[in-house]
């Protein structure tokens, strides 16, 4: 590195004509880059790229290639430090490309990879069933989500999802993610409390600065009440008050976390602390299934299996009542599913869903109905 002169790499950078930019060019709000080295390799090395302050590689990227039209795929090569190193963009918004401005954020692929992130199976709005005001707010989400600026300070950014469980609180936050194709940051709030004390903190801080390094996103954070319980129901431990403290924090909008939508879920809202319930811009309950409602996930989960229903399932839509869309899957359907494939049938019969509905009437109670 010592043989670089820097000086008259500046000095040549300053030398060239700037580029037209065409009046179409859109901003790319940001651009994710992957290392992938020189064009010419001679002594058989690979010079290994990584980046710990995001600041000022964010501020390094923009001076170098601030007006420079990409798209997806194309290379970006340095001009300072590694001369003619090249990054590949593997990823940016607008998809369809555009030009780089002294706002757009970078990030390298091999720092940035989101945590607490998997490879959900791809859900979709019509799969959740019911729960219109869910819906419709989630409306709103995608069009925060599409275009961040135009909301400004009324952006949508905390929103608390309540109800019985398998009602499709989490399911919904996954078709939310499928049908904006963002990265879904879900996790269940126990695996904020770290082993030691500042460990929780630490994780809320990671947390939320990996989803703004990887706008638009979404953060879902699962079983609330676990970690914010009001005091009157528990005496918080130093670790669940710190967890609650740096949670708070972000809720708040200290940080700017632009492009980001915090949406929690708990079946028990009127236990939450009023210092983490009064962050919530919107409560939106999931009710438990109608009759009409209980038809249609029958419907749809029939469907879905990879053999027959020969059965008329309206007749089940007063057996099921008292049952939400995870307890039929689960415990209805799928036993009667197992049951026709253990004896080699190729179709489910009503025979099969009758014994299978005794069973759960005989076995269950008002509290265990629910699943």
């Amino acid at each position: 590195m010592s043989n670089i002169n820097i000086s008259n790499l500046k000095l040549k950078k300053t030398l060239q004509k700037p580029p037209v930019v065409p009046e179409e060019a859109m901003c790319l709000k940001y651009v994710i880059l992957e290392p992938v080295g020189f064009p010419i390799n001679v002594n058989g090395e690979t010079l290994k790229v990584s980046v710990e302050d995001h600041a000022l590689f964010n501020s390094y990227a923009r001076e170098q290639w601030e007006n420079e039209i990409v798209k997806e795929g194309a290379y970006l090569f340095d001009s300072t430090i590694i001369p003619e190193y090249a990054f590949k963009v593997v990823s940016l918004y607008p998809k369809e490309g555009g030009i780089i401005t002294k706002d757009t954020l970078f990030k390298l692929e091999n720092n940035c990879k989101p945590q607490n992130s998997p490879k959900f199976k791809e859900t979709t709005f019509e799969e959740v069933v019911g729960q219109i005001d869910a819906k419709k707010k989630c409306k709103i989400v995608i069009k925060y989500l599409e275009n961040p600026e135009l909301f400004g300070e009324w952006a949508p950014k905390n929103i608390l999802f309540y109800g019985p469980p398998g009602t499709g609180k989490t399911m919904l936050a996954r078709a939310l993610a499928t049908e904006t194709d963002v990265p879904l940051y879900l996790i269940k709030a126990t695996e904020l409390i770290g082993d030691h004390v500042g460990d929780g903190s630490k994780q809320i801080e990671s947390l939320y600065e990996n989803a703004s390094e990887n706008t638009p996103s979404i953060i879902f954070i699962d079983e609330l009440d676990a970690i914010a319980l009001s005091r009157q129901f528990q005496s918080l431990r130093g670790d669940v008050s710190e967890v609650v403290n740096a949670l708070l924090t972000e809720l708040d909008g200290i940080k700017n976390n632009l492009g980001v939508v915090t949406i929690a879920a708990t079946n028990n809202p009127e236990m939450l602390d009023n210092a983490i319930r009064s962050r919530f811009e919107e409560e939106i309950e999931f009710k438990m299934p109608d009759d009409n409602e209980r038809l249609k996930i029958l419907e749809l989960y029939a469907e879905k299996m990879p053999i027959a229903v020969n059965a008329d399932l309206k007749k089940y839509v007063e057996k099921t009542k008292g049952m939400n869309g995870r307890t039929i899957k689960e415990k209805f359907l799928k036993p009667a599913l197992h049951k026709a494939i253990l004896e080699d049938r190729e179709s489910i019969t009503q025979k099969d869903l009758d014994e299978i509905i005794k069973k759960i009437v005989k076995n269950s109670t008002p509290l265990n109905l629910y699943g």
